[in-house]
């Protein structure tokens, strides 16, 4: 016979645990996404600064038909490094929802097993 997980039991204790596993993992993944996307947010920044010294550069040298070109170029890497930001930031918004939504299911757990919370 099966266990009914639904059920207020110890085996609802069981569908709790299953929870945190769950979201924790996610959690995790989350992380490690947000350590890529800040390598790549570092990279993205090295790249517009190395973009303002070529036109810089290329202003000095007085090369027109250059600046227009790496003036191009950086507007692209900005707008890059732009959404870069924007899905770190996403990215991180959602760790939080994701840490709350842990920590408020821990504290529904004390309550519904009589634990006043204080340590």
């Amino acid at each position: 016979m099966g266990s009914d997980l639904r059920g207020r039991t110890a085996d609802e204790s069981a569908v709790h645990t299953a929870e945190f596993i769950v979201s924790s993992a996610r959690l995790g993944e989350l992380y490690e996404c947000s350590a890529l996307l800040s390598r790549t947010r570092a990279r993205a920044g090295e790249i517009v600064d190395e973009a303002h010294a070529l036109l810089a550069e290329a202003e000095r040298d007085g090369d027109v038909e250059r600046v227009l070109h790496v003036r191009d170029q950086l507007e692209q890497a900005r707008a890059a490094y732009h959404k870069i930001l924007v899905a770190y930031a996403t990215l991180c918004d959602r760790i939080t929802d994701e840490r709350r939504a842990i920590l408020r299911a821990q504290v529904e757990l004390g309550r519904r097993s009589g634990l006043s919370g204080a340590a």
